[in-house]
């Protein structure tokens, strides 16, 4: 008897579990809204140095004073960071002269010297009321501040994924998921209101903090309260909880044009999932593997009569709880570090290349999601459209997991997503049409590669080191994220290099995700040394579901060749040729699932063997 068989008998998927998933499910709906908050609180509106002060009581009209004041850039509009040093009155006529002109100005000096902007800048507001460029003026020579925003927020993403992971470990999910709520909702109020740019950042690094706490404590209490069955079902729709708040951000930032307000909307409602966690269970598996039993019974008898299941939840004793709980307590007795990732060379392997998939994925995801305003496009409609492309990104990334493989799947996500981000590259400015399909092709192949690197990161990893290997890929995937914005930054020296740098990155983990081995089919390993004994049936291509390992092993010892596509080249072409011409004569059943046909045997083979 196991815990699953212990939660089937209290109720697996029932009210409580109905209930337990949707109101952890809601605050995600908020959590992409900060997420992705920078696209709109720091809108950079046009701008241009503000006229000389002793032209305020001149007769001139705004658009005077701008001629004389602030010269063109290469596009023909103001400049945004110099103005004259004198103002150019003979600009004011087609003859050259003016009658408005002072003294000692010549009209003949079209090489005017230029200097920054003494008093202030202008800002075109007719967008936003205001954002933190014009309100702390982020711009010119504080541009790079904008960027170091979105990263010392992410720097928060990080510091919470290491601080609230280990905790929960330790206090447990509940605890650590109720100060995640208040968090994140005192930490945007403050960021709402800070007076300065510093406070601001140090309040979003707060709310950074937040997002890492709720995703991890989250997503641990939905699957340790459902069964094994419905989590592909219950994840999909965590997911997709993620893909509406993106809409949800564009919605409100359309209504609320304030920085502040804003900032404020998408923080409040996490006042209200502060105050109802309080509801929530703490896991029960967690309770028992921690020596507090007495509790775990009491909560899973709670649940049996929230689900009308109280004759059956009456039965639950210690006895029971430790039978059930025999394997995982046995296993929790050993003490598995990050280090242990990188001891044996399988495991080395798998560690690298995942670190590699998780960082370019993240890396070039929040390089391409965060910076709207370069495509063009009205930044709501464009936020709209990166939402809604997860919807069928996610579905087809699901189907080709499930019929192609995994590794397929990842590497064909990554590779399309960096080839689209460097095709932009060519792509003339003003085609924004164009320029707009192929961000938006990208954007959905990096959601799918996130689909696809969750699970098959959970399948690569053994369950002693799974959390481990969780955790350190998924801070790789942070410090993606931290980089990507300051990348950005590179373009003021050579305008092509960010695009080069997002569209190549992908490609090159694409490439480091074949040497990872293919898991469809196969079952997932509990031990370090199941990793590296069941190497050669990971790495061997066209398995078949009923394989067990031991079959596999006995199938090496008699001569079997292990296959590296990586390596043994002539191998895979020997084995596609093969498999071509057993399904040519009709020997359908040899390389093929139950009910497969064999075009689809064929395609699979071809697939899974380059």
């Amino acid at each position: 008897m196991g815990f699953s068989d212990l939660l089937e008998q209290v109720g697996s998927t029932g009210r409580f579990q109905i209930l337990h998933v949707t109101l952890l499910c809601t605050p995600v709906l908020m959590m992409a809204s900060h997420n992705l908050l920078q696209n709109f609180v720091a809108v950079v509106p046009p701008h241009y140095c503000s006229a000389h002060s002793n032209l305020s009581q001149s007769q001139l009209s705004p658009e005077e004073a701008l001629r004389i004041t602030v010269p063109q850039d290469h596009r023909g509009k103001p400049h945004r960071c110099q103005r004259y040093v004198v103002p150019q009155w003979h600009l004011l006529d087609k003859n050259g002269t003016s009658n408005l002109r002072k003294e000692g100005n010549s009209v003949d000096d079209l090489d005017a010297d230029l200097q920054g902007c003494m008093d202030g800048w202008t800002y075109n507001m007719t967008d936003r009321s205001s954002t933190i460029i014009s309100d702390w003026h982020l711009v010119c020579d504080l541009h790079s501040l904008k960027q170091m925003g979105q990263t010392i927020y992410m720097g928060g993403v990080l510091v919470g994924a290491f601080l609230f992971g280990t905790l929960a470990d330790r206090y447990g999910r509940r605890i650590l998921l109720l100060i995640s709520y208040i968090l994140m909702a005192v930490s945007g109020t403050c960021a709402a209101f800070s007076p300065s740019f510093p406070l601001f950042c140090f309040f979003r690094f707060g709310c950074g903090m937040a997002l890492s706490g709720m995703a991890l404590n989250s997503f641990s209490l939905i699957v340790e309260w459902i069964p094994t069955r419905v989590r592909t079902v219950v994840g999909t729709i965590t997911g997709y909880c993620y893909t509406v708040g993106q809409l949800i951000l564009a919605l409100m930032a359309y209504y609320i044009r304030d920085w502040r307000w804003l900032t404020l909307a998408v923080s409040l409602p996490f006042y209200v999932f502060f105050l109802y966690a309080w509801w929530f269970h703490e896991s029960a598996r967690w309770l028992a593997l921690n020596n507090k039993p007495d509790q775990a019974i009491k909560g899973l008898k709670s649940v049996a009569k929230f689900n009308r299941r109280c004759d059956e939840g009456e039965k639950i004793d210690i006895k029971m709880l430790q039978e059930s709980m025999k394997n995982e307590l046995s296993s929790s007795k050993g003490s598995y570090t990050a280090l242990d990732l990188f001891r044996t060379p399988y495991m080395r392997i798998t560690t690298v290349c995942l670190a590699a998939v998780w960082l370019s994925t993240s890396f070039a995801y929040y390089g391409l999601s965060m910076d709207l305003q370069k495509f063009g496009v009205d930044i709501y409609l464009i936020q709209v459209i990166f939402g809604a492309v997860d919807i069928p990104a996610k579905i087809i990334i699901t189907v080709t997991m499930s019929y192609i493989g995994r590794r397929p799947s990842q590497c064909g996500a990554l590779i399309i997503a960096g080839v689209t981000i460097l095709i932009n590259l060519l792509v003339p400015y003003d085609q924004q049409t164009l320029r707009t399909s192929l961000a938006v092709v990208g954007k959905g192949c990096l959601s799918a590669s996130f689909n696809c690197c969750y699970l098959y990161t959970g399948e690569l990893y053994p369950t002693i080191i799974r959390q481990n290997g969780m955790g350190f890929v998924s801070s790789m995937a942070r410090v993606g994220a931290m980089v990507a914005p300051m990348v950005r930054l590179t373009g003021d020296y050579i305008p092509w290099l960010p695009g080069l740098i997002y569209g190549g990155a992908p490609i090159l983990s694409g490439v480091a995700a074949i040497f990872l081995p293919e898991t469809l089919g196969t079952p997932l390993p509990d031990t370090i040394q199941d990793v590296e004994e069941s190497k050669s049936s990971w790495f061997t291509q066209g398995q078949k579901k009923h394989i067990k390992l031991e079959e596999r092993k006995r199938e090496r010892e008699k001569g079997e060749k292990m296959i590296y596509p990586h390596l043994n080249f002539l191998f895979c072409t020997q084995g596609i040729w093969e498999t071509l011409q057993n399904v040519t004569k009709g020997n359908n059943n040899l390389g093929r699932h139950r009910g497969e046909p064999p075009k689809a045997c064929c395609l699979r083979a071809f697939v899974l063997y380059f």
